[in-house]
């Protein structure tokens, strides 16, 4: 009885380890375009797009939780979002062109 007592409550413990953070997600990707900005890495009008990009994320991701429910589509759409706006990053501190 004991044994499944503790195997349903792992169970229900790593069950919210699985899910999608989406805040966490883009603080951490706030921290990196600040990051990359100070360094001198972004110019300041890629750091304006990305901050534009990040403030539309957001209001996806508040949309998305006005009813307390992610679908999977939801799910979807603001993690390629995410997943998008990395990419722009990574290719913003690496490129090579002087304004």
């Amino acid at each position: 009885m004991k044994f499944l007592l503790v195997t349903i409550i792992s169970l229900l413990a790593t069950q919210g380890a699985y899910s999608q953070n989406f805040k966490a997600d883009l603080r951490k990707l706030n921290g990196q375009i600040e990051a990359a900005y100070k360094s001198g890495k972004l110019t300041a009008n890629e750091y304006a797009k990305l901050k534009k990009e990040r403030s539309v994320i957001e209001l996806t991701i508040d949309k998305a939780m006005a009813d307390d429910i992610l679908t999977p589509d939801e799910k979807n759409k603001i993690h390629s979002k995410i997943v998008r706006s990395r990419k722009r990053l990574a290719k913003y501190k690496t490129n090579r062109e002087i304004y």
